[in-house]
């Protein structure tokens, strides 16, 4: 999901969000040991360390997530941040009282024992081309009493009170895996069901996809609900950055290019002593705080905190 924030200007106190920054398969846990981030250490022993976010792998909204949340002044429970409502009204959407949800175009794929998730990026959906598959799925949702509408490319959204507390997985928690795993049991998502069936049925032979197909581009054959909830107010977190440049590679498990990624996002961090700054590291299951902070005699003298290297911190997120 690519987040519509401002980047940090220069008299603005900057708090940098790094998600997936560490991950939990054993190739990726292995491109980690190798893997030398000396920015990131020089940064770490200037700043003070803060609160631990810890979670589990399982949880419906990743730690990146979270962490935004709680930097918008939001709350809610596991799957239910208001994604959808916030990000409609970014894409010039009057979302009033109702409760949104996010509904992404997606690539279903069928493999020998479960159904995986691709990447939306992934499509390189146009305007037209999204527009079109939108009208062509619209009869299906509105005939249910949905409201359906455009955002961009990859940003549909649904409006209908029973979304309103519906808990739903982030999409960055079922790409590259079983969506079976991540569709929740809620007994209003039953319908969402029953129209993911009828979405594939009705997209497996339009226009659209037959040229995708021609191509060689993944066809468009279902959608993934998302950031189910009625509008929450929003602090406007200035100097808040979000860089997501180890998303891609992770969630296509290519830990070269991974590596390569954090290598180039090391080079680019603040130099020590930046103040004031803040530090968001997220891996996929827990997510750690530093903050500029005023250091002791004792570690103006010894020249940094005491805290773990870098790489043993990030093997604990």
């Amino acid at each position: 999901m690519r987040w519509p924030l401002p980047i940090a200007a220069d008299n603005a106190a900057m708090h940098l969000l790094v998600p997936f920054a560490a991950p939990l398969s054993e190739p990726g846990r292995a491109a980690l040991k190798s893997l030398s981030l000396p920015r990131l250490e020089a940064l770490l022993s200037s700043l003070a360390p803060g609160p631990r976010d810890d979670g589990d792998e399982y949880s419906l909204t990743p730690p990146h997530e979270r962490a935004l949340a709680r930097a918008l002044g939001w709350v809610g429970a596991d799957g239910r941040l208001p994604w959808a409502a916030w990000l409609a009204a970014r894409d010039g959407i009057a979302t009033g009282d109702a409760a949104w949800a996010l509904l992404s175009p997606a690539h279903w794929h069928l493999g020998t024992d479960q159904v995986g998730f691709t990447d939306p990026l992934a499509l390189a959906l146009d305007e037209a081309a999204s527009r079109e598959l939108l009208e062509a799925v619209r009869g299906l949702f509105e005939s249910e009493g949905y409201t359906l509408r455009y955002g961009a490319p990859l940003r549909w959204y649904l409006a209908h009170d029973t979304l309103a507390d519906l808990p739903t997985a982030s999409p960055d928690r079922v790409i590259g895996r079983n969506v079976d795993r991540w569709l929740v049991a809620d007994p209003r998502a039953r319908l969402i069901r029953r129209l993911q069936n009828e979405v594939q049925m009705l997209l497996y032979t339009h226009p659209i996809n037959a040229a995708r197909e021609e191509l060689g581009l993944p066809v468009v054959n279902s959608f993934w609900l998302s950031g189910c909830g009625r509008a929450q107010p929003a602090l406007a977190p200035a100097g808040l950055a979000v860089d997501e440049r180890l998303r891609a590679p992770a969630l296509a498990e290519d830990w070269a290019a991974w590596s390569a990624a954090w290598r180039a996002l090391d080079a680019a961090l603040p130099a020590p002593d930046t103040a004031p700054l803040r530090l968001t590291l997220c891996g996929e299951r827990s997510a750690v705080s530093f903050a500029s902070a005023p250091r002791s005699l004792w570690q103006r003298v010894g020249g940094r905190f005491a805290r773990p290297q870098a790489q043993a911190l990030l093997e604990t997120l």
